[in-house]
């Protein structure tokens, strides 16, 4: 909402890119949501953040979790950030209703992203409403150059649940 803070005004108006997390728990339930926050965080070694709302089925999964899997989307996948940002694993398995295949670490890996890539979870730390998970990038793969999906493209969605 416009006028809420500063800050939320300047934050509102920046294009951060979206991504799709994945992960699997022991005893195979999977689960995956759409997140803002996330970024590189080390060279060396390599290290990745990743923030998860604690209101999401995601999270709750993502705890009993020991591997994470980060999807980078095109914005030719806008369907996609729909599916993992709009609905929620409390009420529909999505990954029935879309194309992935069981990656490294058993982690679901969406075919329609242009880039992932999955570790093991080295950190995890509580961040205001989310946690943080630092990961370590261990496999992935890239299809060459595209158009980063951005915030601006999806900032309309009705979240499967508040962030």
């Amino acid at each position: 909402m416009p006028g809420q803070s500063p800050f939320h005004d300047a934050v509102s108006a920046i294009s951060y890119p979206m991504a799709v997390v994945t992960t699997v728990a022991q005893g195979g339930e999977r689960s995956g949501c759409l997140v803002g926050f996330h970024t590189q965080c080390s060279i060396e070694p390599p290290r990745y953040l990743v923030c998860i709302s604690r209101a999401n089925h995601t999270h709750r999964v993502a705890r009993h979790a020991d591997h994470l899997a980060v999807h980078l989307l095109d914005t030719a996948a806008e369907e996609l950030a729909t599916l993992f940002g709009e609905q929620t694993g409390d009420e529909i398995d999505k990954f029935a209703r879309c194309a992935w295949w069981e990656g490294p670490f058993h982690l679901p890996i969406l075919q329609q992203a242009r880039a992932w890539f999955a570790g093991p979870v080295r950190v995890r730390s509580e961040v205001g409403d989310h946690t943080a998970f630092v990961l370590e990038p261990v496999d992935g793969a890239a299809a060459g150059p595209f158009h980063q999906l951005g915030f601006q493209d999806v900032r309309d969605m009705r979240p499967g649940h508040p962030a």
